[in-house]
């Protein structure tokens, strides 16, 4: 990461004239680096929006708001939230990993933490 002040010395040197390599070579930068100062000057780099990406449930809004707009029709008055709630509930409980414990005789294995 370049720094402003480094910027504000590439434009400097620059503007007195000298080359590409030799303001690389005076600051121990890359010649890439002098030349994207060089072209941006002092404006921040644009970045335009993100493209929004296909998730896994897309395919499923549209049957989850006639389901939201059937639930309405019955005469539920609540929330999303509560149903939401009440989904969490009815989905089957994901299984825990089988743990396998193993004893080693005193001196025959080492524990580090790092943390």
């Amino acid at each position: 990461m370049i720094k402003l002040g480094e910027v504000v010395m590439i434009l400097d040197l620059h503007r007195h004239g000298l080359t590409v390599s030799a303001i690389a070579r005076e600051l121990g930068i890359d010649r890439k680096t002098v030349r994207k100062c060089i072209a941006r000057s002092l404006q921040p780099p644009v970045y335009g929006p993100r493209k929004p990406r296909q998730r896994v449930i897309d395919p499923f809004v549209p049957y989850l708001r006639e389901m939201w707009r059937e639930l309405r029709e019955r005469g539920y008055g609540g929330g999303y939230t509560a149903v939401t709630d009440q989904l969490r509930q009815l989905r089957p409980a994901t299984l825990a990993p089988f743990e396998v414990r193993f004893e080693t005789p005193p001196g025959a294995q080492a524990q580090v933490d790092f943390a």
